[in-house]
């Protein structure tokens, strides 16, 4: 038995040996055997490490190691195949795969590899850093609990389901709900914060008319859009998140500035390195995903981060989109990133069909940092809304069968009714945090039992119009600090008081119920 195990490692070290006398020649240079379906394999490259970037030539086509076996490396392709022939030679770069940034990337389109789509060349000049594209999260001694608010300028997601900066927050629902005008929405209602929005196998013209409305509403200046078209290679589609990551990343801890990035969405990501594992080789799991698909979401959405003081107090605040079939949350990919995140709001499609906009589900919808990162007058006000909304989705199924409806129960409809008027809001116009609570003032408060449900609108409208007024002078700034902080009576009181100047039985203004 010892002899035949001698005889065997002479075997190998023989083999080794012959091996290593023909890899002199292939140490950092191979040639491609195959190509096919946007995957590479090459002979030689002994050198090349797991996800370095190696170069094709002639043609300068760039490619991702993937696969490292016994006689031949596994390359996913970043470029066009039928540059790629049988033969080319292959030489690796030395480098993971990295993008150059400065601080002139704000206002501009890049792909995952850093080169700017507007001007067709790659960012360059003084200032400029090479980030790799894959960093570690930051540990647990370089956090700080979440305190601050990132506002959406949503009423329905400030008031019950809270983002905090530094949070993950998935938004969750079927196609065409209305996911991409939410993070539209929070990236219209930023003022000092670097948005990035990642844009993962959607059209060209899609993401030209996203960027048409932040140029229109002068929000370009703070933002940077990373995108990988449907016309892009699976491993550009793959990469994008990852570059949209690092983008922010820079300016968070460059600067310590606030970030946020969006990630539109990570169900395409999944289906794009699907296709790299499978055409790899690479065994399949539940729904054909590889092995690795939770840690492909865990060590992107782990990058999010408040930082502590001692770093310079930056924060990155990821919210990433899945997209849903038939309202399935159970699924695979769904499952994963809810786990990962830090709540979820889940949109509904028999909301937005009744014209419910946005089509949040405040049942299942939740924020686990919670009111933490919400101010003192929103978090006295929200609690009640919450269970209100709930136990007039859960009375709305019963009144259907038609049975007769006792007082308590039809008082309950009553206020439901009112308080989803509140809660609907059009597209692009975020709300300041002043009118989202003034709003929820109104529903919890009781001041619009006695108006006409069809005359709600018009309270809203003349609301908006005084609160937007007031607060659009920088004389009346300071009064922002002291009605973010008032409490519930003190609120009511506020209100009332200005109901009484704008809303009184003798003027033309007359929304209550005529008896």
């Amino acid at each position: 038995m010892k002899n035949t195990f001698f005889l065997l490692n002479e075997k190998i070290s023989k083999k080794r040996t012959k091996n290593l006398k023909t890899s002199n020649l292939l140490k950092n240079y191979g040639f491609i055997e195959t190509v096919g379906a946007g995957i590479a394999q090459v002979k030689g490259l002994f050198n090349v490490k797991a996800g370095e970037l190696v170069k094709i030539y002639p043609f300068n086509i760039l490619a991702l190691a993937l696969n490292l076996g016994e006689n031949r490396v596994g390359l996913v392709l970043c470029g066009s195949e039928r540059f790629v022939n049988q033969n080319d030679i292959v030489a690796i770069t030395g480098k993971l795969i990295s993008i150059q940034i400065s601080s002139k990337i704000l206002g501009t389109v890049i792909d995952p590899l850093g080169f700017n789509l507007m001007t067709n060349q790659m960012l360059s000049g003084t200032g400029t850093v090479t980030v790799p594209v894959e960093q570690g999260a930051p540990d647990i001694i370089s956090r700080q609990p979440i305190f601050e608010p990132l506002l959406t300028g949503l009423t329905v997601i400030d008031s019950l389901v809270p983002i905090g900066r530094g949070q993950r927050e998935l938004i969750i629902g079927d196609r065409q709900t209305g996911k991409t005008s939410i993070v539209i929405d929070t990236i219209l209602n930023q003022t000092n914060v670097i948005s990035v929005y990642v844009s993962i196998g959607q059209k060209c013209s899609g993401i030209a008319q996203i960027f048409r409305i932040f140029k229109k509403a002068n929000k370009t200046k703070n933002l940077v859009i990373v995108c990988a078209t449907a016309a892009d290679a699976a491993p550009l589609q793959y990469l994008a998140p990852y570059s949209g990551c690092a983008v922010a990343e820079y300016f968070r801890d460059t600067f310590g500035d606030a970030a946020l990035v969006i990630y539109d969405d990570l169900s395409k990501q999944a289906t794009a390195y699907r296709q790299m594992s499978l055409l790899l080789r690479r065994p399949p799991g539940r729904e054909a995903f590889p092995g690795d698909v939770f840690y492909l979401h865990s060590r992107l959405l782990e990058r999010a981060a408040k930082l502590s003081n001692s770093l310079g107090g930056g924060s990155l605040t990821a919210l990433p989109i899945v997209e849903t079939q038939a309202g399935d949350v159970s699924a695979y990919i769904p499952t994963n990133v809810i786990s990962i995140t830090d709540g979820q709001v889940f949109l509904d499609a028999e909301l937005f069909t009744q014209g419910i906009r946005p089509a949040v589900n405040v049942g299942l919808s939740v924020s686990r940092v919670g009111s933490a990162a919400q101010y003192p007058s929103m978090k006295a006000l929200a609690g009640k809304i919450k269970l209100e909304l709930a136990q007039y989705r859960e009375m709305l199924g019963f009144v259907k069968f038609g049975s007769d409806i006792d007082p308590s129960t039809a008082k309950l409809l009553h206020r439901g009714e009112r308080l989803v008027e509140i809660l609907k809001q059009p597209n692009n116009q975020p709300n300041i945090i002043e009118l989202q609570i003034l709003l929820v003032a109104f529903g919890t408060l009781g001041i619009l039992d006695n108006v006409e449900l069809k005359n709600v609108k018009l309270l809203i409208f003349f609301g908006s119009l005084m609160i937007n007024t007031m607060f659009s002078h920088n004389i009346l700034n300071i009064l922002t600090y002291f009605f973010r902080y008032l409490n519930a009576d003190q609120l009511n009181g506020i209100v009332l008081n200005l109901l009484k100047f704008t809303f009184t039985k003798t003027s033309k203004i007359n929304l209550t119920k005529k008896k």
